[in-house]
């Protein structure tokens, strides 16, 4: 069974094309993505009506490179999925309506899936890929929450951001730094210049018990030790701010991801999601894993963010897990609804 899967959430187009026969795990024939982050950058950030406009430009293209690539004509897709939510309305609405349109033309069922259990999935993808059940971190965009995840469809949360999400502390940090977006990736390469101990920055709730998530107060922070600095600090000042910064939302992470293992008595570890690809994260987590006999998975680096190989992945394991029955496959052909879920609770879809 082929599954072309297309993602436009936010910021980036991604289309795939994943095939898989009864139990066997389905593989990646071929992924195209086009990223946005030119286009925002003279914004500071996403501009919702942008991006929704150069999903409608990017996503036929990115369709036939994808069918060309893997020598598979559109008449051999036998299910279109994309995402259904968490994200930006308008861009959701793009990537809902072309499935909505392919699937009609081809008279093929088409599958809503939601983003997060996209992300959470991805690392099946890999050469590594993890096995039920095992708790997730799950680190993407405004997204920063721990799941214990028992097999596909069966997610319970643990820990959840109550404000700013690591990927936001990173990106607003940086924009607070003068650096440019996306913000993570940059303050991760100046924090490579810097010391971690350099500035005394907070933990919050690290320490409290429980395994929820708060970044608000580190960014306050960070904006505090940014103004002492004068408005022409040095190059190296800047760094040690940088890696002062990394090491504070790394630090958490991976606390409360060890804390998450504990509680649940799990031995395995997935790390999803943009942030997922932070080298110092990888690093710290990969020796705190190590310390106490723990497996861990990730996706490969070029499926961290987001991508249309991660929601052919979900459609196709859902398939296999027998959560979408033929019947919600000649309702979905029927109706050729797309409605959309800005807001949507991953432990309930």
């Amino acid at each position: 069974m082929k599954i072309l899967g297309v993602e436009s959430s936010c910021d980036e187009t991604g289309v795939a094309l994943v095939e898989f026969a009864g139990r066997a795990m389905p593989r990646l024939l071929a992924h195209a993505l086009h990223s946005q982050a030119d286009m925002h950058e003279a914004y500071g950030g996403v501009v919702p009506e942008l991006a929704s406009r150069d999903h409608i430009r990017r996503v036929i293209p990115l369709t036939r490179q994808v069918l060309e690539e893997a020598g598979v004509h559109r008449r051999e897709i036998d299910l279109v999925a994309f995402t259904q939510g968490p994200g930006l309305a308008g861009a959701l609405l793009v990537g809902a309506g072309f499935a909505a349109a392919l699937g009609q033309a081809l008279g093929r069922p088409t599958l809503p899936v939601h983003h997060l259990e996209g992300h959470l999935l991805s690392p099946f993808l890999s050469a590594d890929p993890p096995a039920f059940p095992f708790v997730a971190l799950l680190v993407s965009g405004g997204h920063t929450q721990l799941m214990r995840v028992q097999a596909v469809g069966h997610y319970e949360l643990l820990g959840e951001t109550i404000d700013d999400a690591a990927g936001e502390a990173f990106d607003k940090s940086a924009k607070l730094l003068g650096l440019g977006y996306p913000g993570g990736p940059a303050l991760a390469r100046l924090a490579e210049r810097g010391r971690p101990d350099a500035f005394a920055l907070p933990r919050p709730l690290m320490h409290q018990g429980g395994l929820d998530f708060s970044f608000a107060g580190l960014k306050t922070a960070v904006m505090t030790q940014h103004r002492k600095l004068g408005p022409a600090p040095a190059p190296q000042a800047l760094s040690d701010l940088a890696a002062s910064t990394q090491a504070a939302i790394v630090d958490v992470l991976v606390h409360k991801s060890m804390a998450a293992l504990r509680q649940t008595g799990l031995r395995r570890l997935v790390v999803a999601g943009g942030v997922g690809a932070n080298a110092e994260l990888r690093a710290r987590l990969g020796e705190a894993c190590a310390a106490r006999g723990v497996r861990i998975h990730y996706p490969e680096l070029s499926l961290c963010t987001d991508n249309g190989a991660m929601i052919a992945m979900a459609a196709a394991m859902r398939l296999q897990a027998g959560l979408v029955g033929a019947q919600a496959g000649a309702e979905a052909l029927a109706s050729r609804s797309f409605e959309v879920r800005p807001r949507w609770p991953l432990e309930t879809c």
